[in-house]
């Protein structure tokens, strides 16, 4: 489970020794909290974002205006962004050092074939707008004709068997939505984690999600519309008459997937998607689509065995192939593959994709710069390609040591917290201990790399590498097939700015690329640096024992490991986490889905409070200084709410509520009213909006 938002998954109780209790009276002492005695200096020293800070509001009534009031009235949305935050800044400039790194590798003449030349030919041919404007509809053209060409059902499940892509990963990287009629999973079997499992997920839609068909308000009309009109649009770019009719039936046909899709919710429910099918069974079990003719075309044909994510999703999905009429179907095949060709075909195509995906859905106002643009195609295709170079130079071995340190204290600190909890037995202990132990831990880069020799990319060629690094993908993903597990593999490039914890695996990933200020700081001070990456750290430890993670045993396999009184009582405190984050509403007619983002919020706050307790650990028993007026702990949390500082533009807020796992950043930075030493080091009171009752703090881990 990613740790930021894509496109962008306890409460905890913090146990004070005499000594800890000693330092924290200490600190608040030092620093207390009314407004004029916490002003701070214009500018920290040590690692805090003093200036973006507004001491004017209390701690306790908003923590994160307290930590971000400055930054936030003065920072300004960039027009080709929908959304503005540390991880946009640190994208950024990861996306500054990709395009050197690619730049200068192109420039070095290697040999063809070589892995720096298809770095260098891959970007320079996505940069060759004129070259690419000169071809017109040529590149896709061949795709439209085997489309136009379809006649029968059989043939229509053919063509929709190739378009199958592993472009779903609905556990490591949360990644579960799909414009292709299904996606391909493959990764560890949950049931039995020895072997490679391929799995089938819902597809099928161009919306973000399936309430954008069916919801009724003027918000998502307004959206229907636009999303026919864009669908008319690319169609008649392509020269393909009745374009407008064709929408609208490509439109309702979308509509009767959206219909048998799951919800969010309901994907994310491990207990609900173990599904084992036996291959032999598709017919019977969903009609309607020629599975035999499906599977043959995406390379499946001697698969014996998938696990669907979503039966009825599937089972209603291949009925409406079996019920909708033919040429509506080779429409919708032919707008789909001319949407995921935009970005490789001419300025016309390029421009309508923006207006639709970009303005209308996400709210940016600007297409971004085409090298941005060509830095994502190429770290895309080649990711661990780029990830040799950027680790190279960007990511020295004192970082990694640094972090590996940090992680040990975590680590530690999180196994001492499970010692000292009282609600929970020594049996379930000893199997949550068990996991811990076997917790994988990868810093940086993977220790092993992927090989592309096997990749063609063409120079002059945006479209074909496109498509030819999309099947290699594929390819790669169905000869894990058959094969020993490597639980070694990542789901992530170095030059990432995120993190990862993958449940079946038992692994926690962190990328070179989010190890750097305001995360992490070799340089800086450790309270701040605890307080960024080490909540990082402890966010992704906890999600092997978040509510998806708990259901997975030390194996990875999908097992009961509690005691049924156990398990009951972290039952109870989800839902007292459920229903605090339901009240949380970043819109006025749109509030926070507590049960949708439950395992990221039980992350991020055991995460804060295994962080601390790291932290404390790293003193070895020393008292922390206070530095410009704070104390250690204070800087603690004013590096955790500093790195959740973000401004989004209102369709994309919308988006994220609707189908990220992730809360918002100001009520992840919110976490904190959970956390009883936040109320210790800040002098949260009752009457404050944040404040609650010691009963009222969730407590899981």
């Amino acid at each position: 489970m990613k740790f930021q938002n894509r496109r962008f998954p306890s409460a905890t109780r913090v146990v004070l020794t005499a000594s800890a209790s000693a330092l924290l009276a200490a600190c608040v002492t030092s620093a207390p909290m009314d407004k004029k005695a916490a002003a701070p200096p214009a500018h920290g020293s040590f690692g805090i974002d003093t200036a973006g800070m507004d001491t004017a509001v209390a701690p306790g009534d908003s923590f994160y205006r307290y930590v971000n009031g400055t930054w936030l009235d003065k920072t300004e949305i960039p027009a080709d962004r929908s959304s503005y935050g540390m991880f946009t800044k640190l994208a950024e400039e990861a996306s500054r050092r990709t395009r050197a790194l690619i730049e200068e590798a192109a420039s070095t003449n290697a040999p063809a074939g070589s892995e720096v030349r298809k770095l260098g030919d891959l970007f320079a041919s996505f940069m060759d707008e004129a070259g690419i404007e000169a071809k017109g509809l040529a590149p896709i053209q061949p795709e439209l004709e085997r489309i136009a060409a379809i006649t029968t059902r059989k043939e229509l499940s053919a063509a929709l068997g190739d378009t199958l892509r592993a472009d779903v990963d609905a556990l490591n990287t949360g990644d579960v939505d799909t414009d292709r009629l299904f996606g391909l999973w493959v990764t560890q079997d949950m049931n039995e984690p020895s072997r490679y499992a391929a799995y089938l997920l819902q597809g099928g839609l161009g919306l973000p999600d399936r309430d954008y068909y069916l919801v009724d308000n003027a918000r998502f009309s307004e959206v229907r519309q636009k999303y026919q009109q864009h669908i008319a649009a690319m169609l008649g770019l392509a020269g393909i008459p009745d374009a407008e009719a064709r929408a609208r039936r490509i439109f309702e046909l979308e509509r009767e997937l959206a219909r048998v899709h799951w919800s969010q919710v309901d994907t994310q429910d491990v207990a609900k998607v173990n599904n084992p099918w036996p291959r032999s069974e598709f017919a019977k079990r969903a009609p309607g689509l020629d599975w035999d003719a499906y599977f043959e075309a995406a390379g499946l044909g001697k698969q014996q065995e998938f696990i669907i994510w979503q039966p009825s999703a599937l089972t209603g999905i291949s009925k409406l192939v079996g019920s909708e009429p033919v040429q509506t179907w080779k429409d919708y095949l032919a707008f789909h593959a001319l949407e995921r060709g935009a970005p490789f075909l001419s300025k016309a195509f390029v421009d309508e994709s923006f207006a639709f995906s970009g303005r209308v859905l996400s709210g940016a106002q600007q297409l971004r710069e085409r090298w941005k643009r060509g830095v994502d195609v190429t770290s895309g295709a080649m990711g661990e390609a780029i990830g040799k170079l950027y680790v190279e130079k960007y990511f020295p071995p004192e970082a990694k040591a640094e972090a590996d340190k940090m992680v040990r204290n975590i680590v530690t600190a999180f196994g001492q917290r499970i010692d000292a909890l009282a609600w929970m037995s020594p049996e379930t202990k000893a199997r949550a201990k068990e996991k811990l132990g076997t917790l994988q831990v990868g810093i940086g880069h993977p220790a092993k790399w992927r090989d592309y020799s096997g990749l063609e990319i063409v120079r002059g060629d945006a479209y074909g590498n496109a498509e030819r690094a999309s099947r290699f993908e594929y390819q790669r993903n169905l000869a894990k097939l058959g094969k020993p597990v490597d639980r070694s593999e990542w789901f992530m490039p170095p030059q990432l700015v995120n993190a990862l914890n993958s449940p079946q695996q038992n692994s926690i990933i962190f990328p070179a690329a989010i190890l750097q200020p305001p995360f992490f700081d070799p340089n800086a001070d450790p309270a701040v640096n605890y307080g960024g990456i080490g909540t990082v750290i402890g966010h992704e430890i906890v999600h092997s024992f978040d509510d998806v993670g708990a259901q997975f045993d030390a194996q990875g396999k999908l097992a009961n490991w509690w005691t049924k009184e156990d398990a009951a009582k972290f039952k109870a405190a989800g839902e007292a986490l459920v229903a605090q984050y339901n009240t949380y509403r970043p819109l006025p007619d749109l509030a926070v889905n507590g049960e949708l983002t439950l395992g990221e919020n039980i992350a991020d706050i055991a995460g804060v409070a295994i962080a601390l307790d790291g932290y404390r650990l790293s003193l070895g028993g020393k008292p922390a200084p206070v530095l410009e007026g704070f104390s250690g702990e204070q800087r603690f949390f004013l590096g955790f709410g500093q790195v959740w500082r973000n401004k989004y533009r209102e369709p994309y807020l919308r988006r994220i509520l609707m189908t990220d796992g992730h809360s918002p950043g100001e009520y992840r930075a919110s976490t904190v009213r959970n956390i009883d030493a936040w109320y210790q080091a800040f002098g949260a009171t009752p009457g404050q909006t944040l404040y609650l009752t010691p009963e009222q703090r969730v407590r899981i881990w």
